[in-house]
């Protein structure tokens, strides 16, 4: 994935407001009240905001705008916390990709019956390679300091069957798992299980999976890794049924420890 210095909506935005234009609308494409789900002491809300395609992009292709996304209990004129770095592990670096195009419908989740979490999903724009960059973040709500905190934050790339997956049910309920490529031999993938504990989210295993890159497994990666992720955290053990994808798997089989069907 190529980098290039700058944010060209705020360019542009600049550029406007030097030419005494107006900038280019934004349009609001998510809006949830936070009040009631939390309970909260103040009215908080999230808001995501999106503005025109854009059409320079790095792969040449016109894409959706860029996204603002806003938790805030005084009607967007302060956010907090700021939710500007999801795409990035250093917020002084504003390259294309540093900003969010797409969201996908933010949720609450409840990893435990008592605790809710506001789950957001963001992703980039494409690279030339067809390469994009996908940020799950989840936040909890602290009723001592009236505020929302990040309680997980984290982001993948998309072109080596990368992914963040959040479990909402069953055995691993709450649980965020994430697969991501390794860097040498024999070329896999490492698999991390995080959960709740206390404030934050820390994590509970990582290992170098048993799926192989281009083993033309067609099941997700972390779908295949299923087995092998319960049996460490003692959730499963051979002999028991296999651990399957929600959508189904017509003939469940280990080879190895990886789930075939």
């Amino acid at each position: 994935m190529t980098r290039r210095t700058g944010l060209r909506a705020t360019i542009l935005a600049a550029l406007c407001a030097a030419a005494g234009m107006a900038a280019p609308p934004m349009k609001t494409i998510a809006s949830m009240d936070l009040s009631k789900p939390f309970a909260t002491r103040a009215p908080w809300h999230f808001t995501a905001r999106q503005g025109p395609s854009v059409s320079d992009t790095p792969s040449g292709d016109t894409e959706d705008g860029a996204i603002t996304l806003c938790i805030s209990k005084d009607g967007g004129r302060t956010c907090q916390p700021s939710l500007e770095g999801l795409l990035t592990r250093d917020d002084k670096v504003k390259d294309d990709f540093f900003q969010p195009h797409y969201l996908a419908a933010p949720t609450i989740v409840h990893p435990t019956d008592k605790i809710a979490l506001l789950k957001i999903e963001v992703s980039s724009l494409h690279a030339g390679n067809g390469d994009y960059l996908h940020a799950l973040a989840l936040l909890s709500y602290d009723r001592a300091r009236d505020g929302f905190v990040p309680v997980y934050r984290h982001f993948v790339g998309r072109n080596n069957n990368q992914e963040i997956r959040y479990v909402p049910a069953g055995p691993l309920r709450g649980a965020v798992i994430s697969a991501e490529p390794t860097q040498d031999a024999p070329f896999g993938y490492w698999v991390t299980v995080s959960r709740l504990s206390g404030a934050a989210y820390r994590q509970v295993v990582r290992y170098r999976s048993g799926t192989r890159y281009g083993d033309n497994n067609p099941l997700a990666v972390i779908d295949a890794e299923m087995p092998a992720i319960q049996q460490r955290l003692g959730l499963w053990r051979p002999g028991q049924p296999l651990p399957v994808p929600a959508k189904g798997c017509a003939k469940p089989h280990l080879v190895k420890s990886v789930l075939w069907c």
